[in-house]
């Protein structure tokens, strides 16, 4: 990759963002595409100030992540209308006049993750948690023509969440008596730092025939070994990411993603 003065900047703004695998994976892909392109992370405290750094400095586009996914709305020209329902963004977009649109492909990568192993509309998505990713993921299902049962361990988010996705609900610890064609794990339970762990019982997962798990360290959690054992169809967390980074770089560049050069990039620094 050869960096000069026409070079084109694009990156992430979060707090923390020096763990993320986003330059990794777009990086590999302008390379592969010959653009004169480079993704860099931008640490941030403050939303408003990235985005003005941001204009000032001719960046054109724009990964979004913790904490700034619902701040930066108040900084944005346009919004696509399905990241609007959603509350949060996390991809912008700035056109030549420095006007800066937000989606959110979140939403996008888990559809694209699932419809890989199932038509999604008409089908019953038990979904697990109620913060932003469960949010994301449960207005993208219902996008997708998909009834969505929601499942947390908090009832206080669990009722609001579902208020605002107008889709059934019930506590946890009552999720043996639901039978649904998917499973989805939208929280950070199973993830390598908090333990080998899983919100599902064993016994209750032969009645999905498809779990999803938006977890990717590690690649295989508990959840998505136990599921596999009782004959379910697995997806593990790198699928989402891998998708919604297609999904920008699409948005960003207009070229198609090279997906495989993506996922390829992605796996061997999740192995590293």
């Amino acid at each position: 990759m050869q960096i000069d003065g026409s070079t084109e900047i694009y990156g992430i703004i979060g707090n923390p963002v020096a763990h993320s695998l986003s330059p990794g994976m777009h990086n590999s892909a302008f390379e592969a595409l010959g653009l004169n392109k480079v993704y860099v992370p931008f640490p941030a405290a403050d939303a408003g100030s990235a985005l003005d750094a941001c204009r000032a400095l001719n960046v054109r586009g724009l990964s979004v992540t913790i904490p700034h996914k619902e701040a930066v709305l108040a900084h944005l020209n346009s919004i696509d209308p399905v990241a609007e329902k959603i509350g949060a963004v996390n991809t912008l977009v700035f056109d030549e006049q420095k006007n800066i649109h937000g989606l959110n492909t979140d939403w996008i990568g888990a559809n694209k993750a699932l419809t890989d192993k199932i038509d999604l509309k008409g089908k019953r998505i038990l979904l697990l948690g109620a913060g932003g990713s469960a949010r994301a993921i449960g207005f993208g299902l219902m996008e997708a023509g998909a009834q969505v049962i929601l499942a947390s361990r908090t009832q206080s988010r669990l009722e609001t969440l579902a208020n605002i996705l107008r889709c059934d609900s019930l506590p946890l610890a009552e999720i043996d008596s639901v039978q649904a064609d998917v499973l989805v794990n939208a929280t950070a339970v199973g993830m390598k730092l908090l333990g080998d762990v899983s919100l599902v019982p064993s016994a209750c997962l032969a009645n999905f025939q498809v779990v999803m798990d938006i977890v990717y360290s590690p690649l295989e959690t508990k959840l998505l070994r136990e599921a596999k054992a009782a004959g379910c169809e697995v997806i593990n967390g790198l699928s989402m990411l891998l998708y919604q980074g297609v999904a920008q770089f699409e948005a960003w560049t207009g070229e198609d993603a090279p997906v495989e050069v993506m996922r390829t990039a992605l796996m061997n620094m999740i192995k590293e």
